[in-house]
């Protein structure tokens, strides 16, 4: 199964995943559809990957074609196996030759067929790839993350405080490069820079401050619109801008410690009582399963009754920031 964290590569030719009440149905199927995958209801799993297909008319997520395929072929659904693999954009070759959720189909006579699909998907991708500018963006993205997931490892204050200097040393120099490709070349897509070229664009954006932040979002907007970067994504840049300005955000992406309890809890939002329908529009997953990361619960409820006490803490933050 490809894409369980819910990374998901545009389907280029067919889908642009802005924001709509049939894709916010289309991601909530998918959501179910995994979620039965996970519990090995296999059969199930397949068929909610067609209810979510037919919401936009058989358009589709090529990922999501490719985990539909492996909930059939788990379910034994030879065919309806086969069907989903070669309606998908699916590129990744050692994926597909390495899962063991289709070793079911290699002895069939349409395995090597798909094998060859799949490389064909796999060259035109990459047809219009800007090779040297995506070897940049590799780096920029193994320097953007390298340094932030050793983090977890540091445990005292100094040393987490040093790491902090080294990370926001890599970021100053990465957001001096992809500031001259944004100003130069636009926002670049996957079909450009590639699946992570185009995630690092956005990653060195969002770790950036609040004056570059607002200067790229109109660019991110409209990039979203053209099919050339993810609205999950500019979901996440809405939010951290929205809390910088001092206003609440939308979809309840960003995460803030108490430093005097320890406590972690959802940034000010806004109408929390319908947050996942705002995250099922661009393609986020419910809440609940994002704050099980962090080891959290999601009561909204409980939620509203401690919002002024958030807000109060954001507020004396972002004084204490300003000194």
């Amino acid at each position: 199964m490809k894409n369980l964290v819910l990374i998901a590569v545009f389907n280029l030719f067919v889908l642009n995943f802005a924001f709509g009440q049939d894709h916010a149905k289309y991601n909530e199927l998918v959501q179910e559809a995994l979620s039965l995958y996970k519990s090995k209801e296999y059969l199930k799993s397949g068929q909610k990957y067609s209810e979510a297909f037919a919401v936009l008319g058989n358009k589709s997520v090529s990922d999501d074609r490719y985990n539909a395929a492996c909930s059939w072929a788990l379910a034994n659904e030879i065919d309806s196996a086969f069907v989903q693999l070669f309606k998908s954009c699916f590129t990744d070759l050692n994926t597909i030759t390495t899962d063991s959720d289709l070793e079911s189909l290699h002895k069939d006579e349409r395995w090597n067929k798909v094998i060859e699909f799949v490389k064909s998907n796999k060259e035109k991708a990459e047809a219009n790839f800007d090779k040297p500018l995506i070897s940049t963006l590799d780096t920029i993205y193994q320097d953007d993350q390298k340094y932030r997931k050793q983090l977890s490892e540091i445990k005292g204050k100094e040393e987490v405080r040093e790491q902090w200097e080294i990370i926001n040393h890599y970021d100053s120099i990465n957001l001096v490069k992809v500031k001259k490709i944004l100003d130069e070349r636009g926002w670049l897509g996957t079909d450009i820079v590639g699946f992570y070229g185009n995630l690092t664009l956005f990653l060195v954006i969002q770790h950036a401050d609040i004056e570059t932040q607002e200067k790229y979002l109109p660019m991110m907007r409209e990039a979203v619109k053209n099919g050339n970067a993810m609205a999950r994504d500019l979901a996440l840049l809405e939010d951290r801008v929205a809390l910088r300005k001092g206003e609440k955000q939308i979809y309840g992406s960003q995460i803030f410690q108490n430093i005097e309890t320890g406590e972690y809890y959802v940034e000010p939002l806004i109408d929390p009582d319908n947050v996942d329908k705002r995250r099922a529009e661009v393609g986020l997953p419910p809440i609940q399963d994002y704050l099980h990361i962090f080891g959290l619960t999601w009561n909204v409820e409980e939620y509203k009754k401690k919002l002024p006490e958030y807000e109060l803490i954001q507020r004396k933050y972002e004084l204490k920031q300003k000194k």
